[in-house]
């Protein structure tokens, strides 16, 4: 299997299963700051559950700052890429670091 044909078939479904977790991570964490403000903890089960979703919504943030910090000479907007590549991951990066320099 060829990269050109990895970038076509199983980037767009690591978009999508990327974006619905880090969503879904998100979503968890505000869940779990709501029940802390309430009185009424999560339960002990999901404490491994909530640290990945920590872990990767970091490594995310750290991803979504390179993009915005590298799109400037790509000729990309910053903001705009670096949300898009916070939400996707490392296949942002990939797709901005594999564009020519103009």
């Amino acid at each position: 299997m060829n990269l050109s044909l990895i970038k076509k078939k199983v980037f767009p479904i690591i978009k999508i299963v990327s974006t619905t977790l880090i969503v879904g991570a998100m979503g968890l964490e505000i869940g779990n700051i709501y029940a802390s403000l309430i009185n009424h903890p999560l339960p002990q089960s999901l404490t491994p559950v909530l640290w990945i979703g920590r872990l990767a919504v970091t490594s995310h943030l750290v991803e979504g700052c390179v993009a915005a910090y590298k799109a400037p000479s790509r000729k990309e907007i910053p903001i705009k890429y670096g949300t898009y590549t916070f939400f996707v991951g490392t296949v942002g990066l990939l797709e901005l670091f594999d564009r020519e320099d103009d």
